[in-house]
């Protein structure tokens, strides 16, 4: 069979290419939901987290260090939990065990895929806070801002600035850990060239054009956050 031939196989013959623009659609889907949901899972932990270690050693009241130390442990606890766990297994207990009444697969991989990586954004948001100086905390609450608007408006754009290259290798681990929802029987894009494999016997075409479009849109997305780095490197001058 020559080279035309397997391409009109895999691809041309049944509209088989659906496969993959099907998956695609569902894997670029899930993913856009679970940075929205692992980016405010992580700001949250990460804020939990510095603020234990910001505000602890000079609060005196009981019931401050006490909370403060209630909710560093349920931090700790999930940050644990969720980066000594493979993806797929937390997919799997998501799939199968806490969501198995749900028929909504591609909502339940958006929960898995968003909780495991607030766990890695919290780290990295949390390592921006800290990095930035104590001086521009104490700035912030001169100027009157209360803690909280003096991390919102102060610190954060602050740290977001260091930790974005970070940030961003985060978000493409997870567009690539999205290839294992095939394990649920998500039809994503990994499993959409399964699918035409199975059904041509041929896995050199479908798994090369898998490997394409997940470079492609890793090479799109880093040149886009190489702009915007411009961008704020510019907006600091």
């Amino acid at each position: 069979m020559t080279f035309a031939e397997r391409f009109h196989l895999n691809f041309i013959k049944d509209a088989r290419w659906h496969y993959l623009t099907d998956g695609l659609v569902v894997t670029l889907e899930i993913t856009f939901f679970a940075v929205l949901l692992g980016i405010a899972i992580g700001i949250i932990i990460a804020g939990i987290r510095s603020t234990h270690d910001k505000l602890f050693d000079d609060t005196k009241s009981k019931m401050g260090r006490f909370l403060l130390k209630f909710f560093n442990l349920l931090a700790n606890i999930y940050l644990t939990v969720i980066r000594g766990t493979p993806v797929v297994v937390q997919l799997m207990i998501a799939y199968y065990i806490i969501f198995a009444t749900s028929n909504n697969k591609v909502l339940v991989a958006v929960l898995a895929f968003g909780i495991n990586s607030g766990a890695y954004v919290a780290e990295i948001v949390r390592s921006g806070i800290m990095s930035v100086e104590a001086g521009q905390t104490e700035a912030g609450r001169s100027l009157g801002f209360n803690y909280v608007q003096t991390m919102f408006y102060i610190v954060l754009p602050q740290a977001f600035k260091n930790i974005l290259p970070a940030l961003a290798n985060e978000f493409i681990v997870l567009l690539k850990e999205t290839s294992v929802c095939g394990y649920v029987a998500l039809q994503d894009l990994t499993r959409g060239g399964d699918i035409i494999r199975g059904r041509t016997y041929d896995a050199f075409f479908p798994l090369l054009a898998i490997a394409g479009i997940y470079l492609i849109m890793v090479v799109v997305f880093t040149k886009l956050v190489d702009i915007l780095e411009r961008r704020l490197r510019k907006s600091e001058r």
